[in-house]
């Protein structure tokens, strides 16, 4: 057998020795399995406003002493720099934003951050970037955007969730005080960050349903 010939079996022989070794190793390393959570913060689409109530009042009666992850909606909007008046020193992992505009859909904007209060407060330059950010399509989908990330720059109370960890009983604690809405916790053993979050918004009084997108985007 000639040398190009040898080179060419070798060749060969290599890449059956590596297909091999990938289809042991597949036995020997199984791929992990995707994680899947049903879990979920804050009420499904179209659910009554006041069944919703209900339920995140039942959600802190455990008496377990272990941390939850939790979602504190708000009465009404607050600016980024009141969340630690309402938040205890508890741990946030986001913060929610969200712009009314009477008749007009506009975006809610999750911001992960880590632990610390400063970082929260500083998230709402973040969220005017991400919304900055989002492609449009159309001219109206274009206004909407600029329109509520100038909004967000401005500094506007539009703070409308956080999410946070802690016991049940300091999560009682906060849901007692003016201006939060509701605190809803989920179960000690749900993992953080895999799982649904959606604030219930200070002009869902009825049903927690889609607003109209029927009305005049203002200039400002």
């Amino acid at each position: 057998m000639n040398a190009p010939m040898l080179r060419r079996a070798g060749s060969a022989t290599v890449v059956v020795l590596a297909a091999v070794l990938i289809v042991v190793l597949g036995w020997a390393i199984p791929p992990r399995a995707a994680v899947i959570s049903t879990d979920r913060l804050g009420p499904e689409s179209g659910e009554p406003v006041s069944g919703y109530l209900d339920r995140a009042r039942e959600s802190l009666r455990a008496n377990d002493a272990d941390g939850h992850w939790a979602l504190l909606s708000f009465t009404s909007g607050i600016t980024a720099d009141r969340i630690p008046e309402y938040s205890a020193g508890l741990r946030i992992s986001q913060v929610d934003y969200h712009v009314a505009i009477d008749r007009v859909a506009t975006p809610i904007t999750a911001i992960g951050v880590p632990a610390g209060d400063g970082v929260a407060v500083a998230s709402v330059r973040s969220a005017a970037a991400k919304v900055a950010a989002e492609q449009t399509y159309d001219d109206r989908s274009t206004r909407v955007k600029n329109l509520v990330a100038a909004r967000l720059a401005a500094g506007c109370p539009c703070v409308v969730g956080i999410v946070l960890y802690g016991t049940l009983d300091q999560l009682r604690n906060l849901a007692a005080r003016p201006g939060i809405r509701a605190v809803e916790a989920l179960p000690a053993d749900a993992s953080a960050g895999v799982f649904a979050v959606s604030p219930l918004l200070p002009e869902q009084t009825e049903s927690a349903s889609p607003t109209p997108d029927d009305g005049p985007v203002p200039d400002n």
